[in-house]
């Protein structure tokens, strides 16, 4: 039965494709933005990755008043507050965020400290606490994972308390997402299966969460073909345009779709396992996926048999009886995450990731119990189940 109410909102432009980086000096003038900032961190920054980017502005009317590439892996307030003062006194009118997931939440937080002044990210924390327009965003992802370009939230880690902060505002939402190829040619085997399994994650979730509707579903599944259609190539042929604008796409669409429908149980583990045990969150998002899709089968069997159509294609699925896709889906994602493993090492098990001691997992079921997603999992979860699944994971 179609549900009687749901919302869906997304006001983030896609620019994508062959030299979309060619049209942000464009996109800028329609926002009267002269002096952009591009915020990136050192790795897209050595490897080369912001010369085309650079070579677009070289007979554009805007230009890039500042470069600020000192970005770490996991973001904090000091780092917004030094790049928001690097904003300033460069006179800039505009951001560009060119990286992953941590590159787009700083220059969210920055954005939110040179459009209301001060350097107090603290007070903005939370959901809604911003109230009008920040200066024109723009994110270049260098990663095909997070869905950060298309998201309202960011997280920024407060390094003097140990916790990490979470931001969402609709206003945090970029003016616009840029998809070109050429950003993500470079990617490592490893990471390109880790951020590829992270957006497939966000898709299923999306998909078969208790906040799914019609549209996002359109997104979800969309998202979920693109992947399974394109990530062996891509990992046969890195240099695959083609293929890594496909993944690209397909990160997109996962943000979008779970920016929408939420997400579940995976990313409540997921997201306690990166705050005891320091996991990168794509990681945390493979390792998961299956177990807790097997703990929702009773209750969301239905649904999860349905994403068996979209991961294997219509071949198997009609060769499938009914009763046995959701169970077919499970197996599908268990043996992508096989191949994986073969091709780039990337970990199935906890214990495969030798970065993760048995005897914390009590302290991430602990966590884990109080996040936030877990209220939107199709199943409802106590502290023994979720230890349960945990177990399972630890291999």
């Amino acid at each position: 039965m179609a549900k009687s109410y749901y919302e869906f909102f997304c006001p983030v432009k896609i620019i994508a494709g062959q030299n979309a980086l060619e049209h942000i000096p464009f996109e800028l003038s329609t926002l009267a933005a002269k002096r952009a900032m591009i915020i990136t961190d050192k790795g897209v920054r050595s490897n080369g990755l912001l010369e085309h980017l650079e070579a677009a502005f070289a007979e554009a009317d805007a230009s890039i008043a500042v470069i600020y590439d000192n970005v770490p892996p996991d973001s904090s307030l000091q780092t917004v507050r030094d790049a928001a003062q690097q904003y300033r006194d460069n006179n800039c009118d505009a951001i560009i965020a060119v990286g992953g997931g941590s590159v787009i939440d700083t220059s969210k937080g920055v954005n939110v400290l040179v459009s209301e002044g001060g350097d107090d990210l603290l007070k903005y924390s939370g959901a809604h606490n911003l109230t009008r327009p920040l200066k024109p965003f723009f994110v270049v992802p260098t990663t095909a994972g997070t869905g950060s370009e298309v998201t309202l939230a960011a997280v920024v880690s407060d390094t003097e308390n140990n916790v990490k902060l979470p931001f969402a505002s609709y206003y945090l939402m970029p003016n616009a997402a840029v998809l070109d190829p050429r950003m993500t040619l470079t990617l490592p085997p490893h990471i390109t299966a880790m951020t590829a399994m992270d957006a497939l994650t966000h898709a299923v979730e999306a998909y078969t969460c208790l906040a799914s509707n019609p549209i996002s579903d359109a997104y979800a599944i969309t998202a979920i073909r693109k992947i399974t259609d394109n990530l062996l190539k891509v990992l046969d042929t890195p240099k695959d345009e083609q293929g890594r604008l496909e993944l690209a796409q397909a990160s997109t669409m996962a943000g979008i779709a779970f920016s929408n429908a939420m997400v579940g149980l995976v990313h409540s583990l997921g997201h306690a396992t990166g705050g005891v045990c320091h996991l990168p969150h794509g990681l945390c998002m493979s390792l998961y996926l299956p177990y807790v899709l097997e703990y929702n089968l009773d209750t969301n069997g239905a649904k999860i048999g349905e994403l068996l159509l979209h991961l294997a294609g219509p071949d198997v699925y009609a060769a499938t009886p009914a009763n046995q896709r959701a169970q077919r889906a499970i197996q599908f994602i268990r043996d992508l995450r096989d191949t994986l493993f073969e091709r780039t090492k990337l970990p199935r098990t906890l214990k495969e990731t030798g970065k993760v001691e048995k005897s914390q997992l009590d302290a991430i079921a602990d966590k884990a119990i109080d996040d936030g997603s877990i209220i939107f999992n199709p199943k409802e979860a106590d502290r023994a189940d979720l230890k349960a699944i945990l177990e399972k994971a630890w291999g």
